[in-house]
């Protein structure tokens, strides 16, 4: 598999360890500057890609799409137009009516066309989901949780995802919340029909190059939503929660059971009762198809993100060579994040509850 990563940065690192994982070789990259695409480039051992119109040349089998927000719908264009298949981070671009048009790009071309919605990997993640499915939580109670870091809580700190020019309206809901609400989805099977959001920015200026800047983007979100079927719901998502790395957690209550699972602590899962509770353990229960499969390394040896997305990357790669693979996050399902997220930046801007728009 000859792969093109696009983005060389943090995320472009985690896409190239986990093709480098899966078999592929990296033949070219693109970076936001010249000086960072030589580096990038010898770094990796690559060639430097300093224009789309390149891509066709090299005729990469794969194209990663790890830029900024505002860049994805040029990028992921260019790479079906070059005859890729495509992985682009999330958000898939900046607002529905674009993402509805590469998601019918990607079908109409029959291009394999994914998005890292990678939580979806934990082994314990799909053991819930499984027992999910087998009708073991009965109907939905109450859905809820929160996605809380803490990167952005200095004053100083800052980063490209800041501005809405290059990032988008929504920053902490949708780069983090849009995780949540994901995965909540995935395993539930429930679908947020409408929100009710309020956003807070707690820091008002960030520093940008040499200046100080005003933010307009959120720092934290809080969204009530209900379902399809009526069941009520809530999460909480912020980047300036103090001691919250990547606190990626829910609770979901059934009519018989509920299941807490916490990202920052994924070897473990909480499965309660009214008559009972008890920790899962990975790899240490009568354990579902899909997590023996997703279960890469021992009990006691911790699974974490990077394993979450090299079970992705290599998912992609099996459904390019024709393979099936369950639950892997298609366009499909970024096009229906960018409707959430839509709907939560018009409820924060009305103060209403709002729907979210169909998929078409």
């Amino acid at each position: 598999m000859n792969v093109v990563i696009l983005g060389t940065g943090m995320i472009g690192e985690v896409h190239r360890r986990a093709a480098l994982m899966a078999g592929a070789r990296i033949i070219g990259a693109m970076a936001s500057t010249p000086r960072r695409l030589e580096e990038a480039a010898s770094r990796w051992g690559t060639e430097p890609v300093r224009s789309l119109d390149e891509l066709a040349g090299l005729a990469p089998d794969v194209v990663h799409v790890c830029s900024p927000n505002s860049l994805h719908a040029d990028h992921v264009e260019a790479a079906i137009d070059a005859g890729a298949h495509v992985i682009c981070e999330k958000p898939l671009a900046v607002g529905s009516d674009v993402t509805e048009r590469l998601t019918r790009l990607a079908e109409d071309r029959g291009k394999v066309a994914t998005v890292p919605f990678v939580y979806r990997f934990h082994p314990l993640v799909r053991e819930i989901r499984a027992r999910v499915t087998a009708g073991e939580f009965g109907r939905w109670q109450l859905l809820h949780g929160s996605y809380l870091q803490d990167w952005l809580l200095s004053p100083e700190a800052t980063s490209w995802r800041v501005d809405s020019a290059a990032g988008g309206p929504s920053r902490a809901f949708a780069d983090i919340g849009s995780h949540w609400c994901d995965l909540m989805e995935f395993v539930t099977g429930e679908r947020i029909a409408t929100v009710l959001a309020a956003m807070t920015t707690t820091v008002p200026e960030r520093p940008v190059g040499s200046s100080v800047r005003a933010v307009d983007t959120e720092d934290a979100a809080t969204v009530l939503f209900t379902t399809r079927s009526g069941v009520l719901g809530s999460v909480t998502v912020s980047q300036v929660s103090a001691g919250r790395k990547n606190r990626l957690w829910f609770e979901f209550d059934g009519q018989h059971r509920s299941a807490v699972f916490d990202q920052e602590n994924p070897e473990t899962a909480w499965h309660g009762s009214q008559a009972s509770a008890e920790v899962l353990a990975r790899g240490a229960v009568p354990a579902s198809a899909e997590h023996r499969r997703l279960s890469t390394l021992p009990p006691g040896h911790p699974q974490g993100y990077a394993q979450c997305f090299d079970n992705f990357v290599a998912d992609t790669y099996g459904v390019i060579h024709g393979e099936k693979r369950d639950g892997l996050p298609t366009f499909a399902d970024g096009n229906r994040s960018a409707h959430i997220v839509d709907a939560v930046v018009e409820s924060a801007r009305t103060g209403r509850w709002t729907p979210v728009q169909e998929e078409s």
